[in-house]
């Protein structure tokens, strides 16, 4: 190992199996071995001794909303990929909207590339699109290096990137299952959610009854079906409901392809915890009750729900009103994930080897970047957080790095203080102070 570049030490790092005090031998970006603690340090190579702080590959996170361009005084890559890596993120993978043009041409995809290509502090990869009117799209898309399609089966919020009908849906399945792409659902059944009852104003259990659990329910049993009908690959995005646990481990036995998320809001707030106007707390599906939540924890840990992602998805303050059926939806916690998740994963007995788990080595296998990413492992890129697990803080929205510091977790204090974040073997924040952005694009074909 005499090509050593860099050596990371630390009596606690995360590996594949399990955590150890190790030694991580880096060169030309890669991890070259993972040796003991008391390895001796290769000539030549600079050593990083981490002390007791634990070295954690860098995250993954396969569901963020950049916006950027068109909406980018909601947010940016600038912005969020300095906020990514302050909480130990070192990949995201943008959804195709709520940017103008969303990615659904491959025209408009070569536009999302070129707005991010100097601006990403961190590796960034794309969806495409799934609408009404794109089946011809899908595959020039795919072969240019989407991870894959979002679609939704109900009102997405902006009007330039509109739902798919049930044979909507089947005829751009069939389509992307003709080359084993992946779908990636925002599933809620519009039927449903039109018979709620729908009240407006600033009551949180108003907002809750209008989105109610039978809406997910409906959407994902129909997913699978059609899942089923044609093998292929679905993946149920934030998934809130505990109600479709049993329907979705149910199609994993039988083998039906699905993969499942869900995100840090819905396992670490609760309905019960927010205030009557306080639409930071707005999301779809919502944040519901601490019964559902505990189901949610349960999932996770017998693999019915693979990852945990943030869906990042900002706006301006202005658009979060104390009107919660006006109010934009969407929850800001790229910087804040890993220590929210933590925190929760600690008080019920989890280790950060779990965590590890859902947000970093499961995401990278949901997009296919798992022979880089996702593990201190050799051969994988270089990209570390280096945390300080048993460290607290209190949230303070001016300390947030992305564009609009609004966000649900003000003054909460949370566990796991991220130290620094390794790109590629390269520092690119440690205490607060950022490099230039370091960051590539990243695309399914490479």
């Amino acid at each position: 190992m005499s090509d050593a570049e860099l050596v990371l030490r630390s009596t606690r790092v995360i590996t594949p199996e399990g955590m150890r005090a190790a030694a991580v031998l880096v060169a030309g970006g890669t991890i070259r071995a993972v040796l003991p603690h008391g390895a001796e340090v290769p000539a030549g190579a600079r050593l990083e001794d981490l002390g007791d702080d634990v070295l954690l590959p860098g995250l993954v996170d396969t569901h963020v909303h950049v916006n950027d361009p068109g909406r980018t005084e909601w947010e940016g890559f600038w912005t969020a990929t300095r906020a990514a890596a302050a909480g130990g993120i070192t990949t995201l993978v943008d959804m195709p909207l709520n940017s103008l043009p969303p990615t659904t041409t491959v025209d408009n995809l070569r536009i999302k590339r070129e707005v991010a290509r100097d601006k990403a502090h961190i590796d960034v990869g794309f969806w495409g699109g799934a609408l009404p009117d794109n089946v011809k799209d899908l595959r020039p898309l795919h072969d240019a290096g989407v991870f894959g399609f979002k679609a939704f089966l109900s009102p997405s919020g902006v009007d330039e990137f509109p739902h798919l009908s049930q044979d909507r849906l089947a005829t751009s399945l069939a389509e992307i299952s003709g080359f084993d792409g992946l779908l990636i659902v925002h599933a809620e059944d519009p039927h449903h959610l039109a018979a709620a009852p729908q009240h407006g104003g600033p009551k949180y259990t108003d907002f809750l009854a209008s989105r109610p659990r039978d809406a997910e329910d409906t959407a994902i049993a129909g997913l699978i079906a059609q899942a089923k009908r044609l093998n292929a690959r679905v993946h149920v995005l934030h998934l809130s409901s505990s109600d479709a646990l049993p329907l979705i481990a149910e199609a994993k036995a039988e083998g039906v392809r699905i993969t499942v998320e869900t995100c840090p809001h819905y396992l670490t707030l609760t309905a019960e915890e927010v205030p009557d106007g306080a639409s930071e707390f707005k999301c779809c599906p919502p944040i519901r009750e601490a019964a559902n939540q505990d189901l949610l924890w349960q999932a996770l840990a017998d693999g019915t729900i693979d990852c945990v992602v943030t869906d990042h998805s900002p706006s301006t303050a202005d658009l979060k009103t104390d009107d919660f059926a006006t109010a934009w939806g969407g929850i800001a916690s790229l910087q804040l994930s890993l220590a929210a998740v933590w925190t929760e994963a600690r008080r019920r007995g989890h280790g950060l080897e779990d965590v590890v788990r859902w947000m970093s080595a499961q995401t990278a296998r949901l997009v296919g970047l798992d022979a880089r990413k996702g593990a201190i492992a050799p051969g994988h890129d270089a990209d570390f957080a280096v945390l300080a697990p048993e460290e607290t803080f209190t949230v303070d929205p001016a300390a947030l790095q992305h564009r609009n510091r609004v966000t649900a977790y003000a003054g909460k204090t949370l566990s796991g203080v991220v130290k620094s974040t390794w790109l590629r073997g390269e520092r690119i924040v440690a205490d607060g102070e950022f490099t230039e952005p370091k960051g590539r694009l990243l695309d399914r074909t490479a």
